[in-house]
């Protein structure tokens, strides 16, 4: 038995009953308010504390960084030297971890192709592509050349470049893509039961960028259950009523729509997971 926890945006905990690894790392999720104005942030500690212990996150061995925007990878400093875990991510999320006082020899920085054993876990590295940039992440290639300490201001996360994770363990095969967008071609060797889909941007995309979308995620890995990620308002507490995305940024309802019409004709369950529960897969 394998269970997976979402945390919302792209923050997933995979617990087999023996170790745990944490995919991103958000919990805080600081106010669009303090974004636009440049606000400095820190860790929410107390959150952090209160859902690593009704989660029981006491046998976490890793977290891996999709990439460095806040949404992504703001708490795993934190957590990591909470847990004992070790961080993975790019040379950007390595200077996260260094800021956030985590020791070198638990800081792994990995490249596309790279593969790691976690207990009965392997975990794939593949280069990613960010979804479409915008007013909020225009940053995209930028890396984070020096260590970065809290409180930091938010744009100071800067992308780093992104990746997505292959997750095999016993028989299950599962791929996470946090963001909206695809790399032709980069899934052809892949095969996986269940895509964690990163969905924001989905709600905009014209005809032919959904169909290509699609087709390189869900079709290329063969995935007969697709899970969004990257759904919900990550400016908007997890201690508090989970919200969609502010209108102006996407339409939640829209974006489900969508998702859910293209597995209904391709025979692929859809299953929407609120942040703060679990399921076994």
């Amino acid at each position: 038995m394998l269970k997976v926890t979402y945390f919302g945006t792209t923050t997933l905990l995979f617990d087999d009953g023996k170790d745990q690894i944490l995919f991103d790392a958000h919990i805080t999720r600081p106010s669009l308010d303090r974004y636009v104005r440049g606000a400095r942030a820190g860790t929410n500690r107390q959150l952090c504390d209160e859902l690593i212990r009704l989660h029981k996150i006491e046998r976490l061995r890793a977290i891996f960084i999709s990439h460095t925007h806040h949404d992504h990878v703001m708490d795993a400093p934190y957590i990591a030297n909470k847990c004992g875990a070790k961080i993975y991510g790019s040379e950007s999320a390595g200077n996260v971890a260094l800021g956030g006082g985590i020791p070198g020899e638990n800081i792994e920085v990995f490249k596309h192709g790279d593969s790691f054993t976690v207990g009965n876990y392997r975990i794939r590295i593949l280069d990613s592509i960010h979804s479409k940039p915008t007013a909020l992440n225009n940053d995209l290639g930028q890396p984070i050349i020096k260590p970065l300490s809290q409180p930091a201001g938010l744009r100071e996360y800067k992308e780093g470049g992104s990746y997505d994770f292959y997750v095999e363990y016993g028989q299950k095969k599962i791929m996470i893509r946090p963001s909206f967008n695809y790399i032709e071609g980069q899934l052809d060797d892949i095969r996986a039961e269940i895509i964690f889909l990163g969905v924001a941007g989905l709600a905009k995309a014209d005809t032919d960028m959904e169909k290509k979308f699609f087709a390189e995620t869900v079709e290329k890995t063969g995935a007969k259950l697709v899970i969004p990620i990257h759904w919900d308002n990550f400016f908007s507490p997890l201690d508090r009523p989970i919200k969609g995305m502010p209108h102006v940024v996407e339409n939640t309802g829209v974006v489900f729509f969508k998702a859910a019409k293209y597995c209904e004709a391709h025979g692929v369950n859809f299953l929407i997971q609120y942040p703060r529960t679990s399921i076994e897969i």
